[in-house]
């Protein structure tokens, strides 16, 4: 369930913090578009993901003073299997990804590996004075308000 997402984030956090600390890491949580924007029929998931974004950013105020950084990416629309996983046929699921044309701002839906490379520079030295954002990587989907 949603709940027990967000209580298993925050004790893998928990169980992490003393590594993180010793190492300077870095976390970078996965939250949604849905953390940021509200949409009907997807309460519980929006209700969690934006617990997923207000614990990002009060965690990285609570470890920037030992130099590790907590970041999260909130993903729009992204071309993976879920979906059909939770019920969509290849009919819907065409029609789900077509509405990303006017969802978007893009246009179009996201490729894992655009999530992937945004989590990558995060956890990386080159975002290195980056901290307690919750960063769309969602083609626009979080600036729009689609009819």
């Amino acid at each position: 369930t949603c709940v027990s997402c967000c209580r298993s984030v925050y004790h893998l956090t928990q169980l992490c913090v003393p590594h993180l600390i010793e190492t300077k890491g870095s976390i970078v949580n996965v939250s949604s578009v849905n953390g940021q924007r509200s949409f009907p029929g997807v309460l519980a998931y929006c209700m969690s993901k934006s617990a997923i974004d207000q614990f990002t950013r009060c965690i990285a105020l609570e470890l920037a003073s030992k130099q590790v950084r907590v970041n999260s990416v909130c993903p729009g629309v992204i071309i993976t299997d879920v979906h059909k996983r939770a019920g969509l046929d290849e009919e819907q699921y065409a029609q789900f990804l077509a509405k990303c044309k006017q969802t978007h701002a893009l246009g179009r839906p996201g490729e894992v590996d655009e999530v992937a490379h945004s989590i990558a520079f995060l956890a990386s030295d080159a975002a290195s004075f980056i901290t307690g954002v919750n960063l769309p990587i969602d083609g626009g989907r979080h600036a729009m308000c689609p009819r």
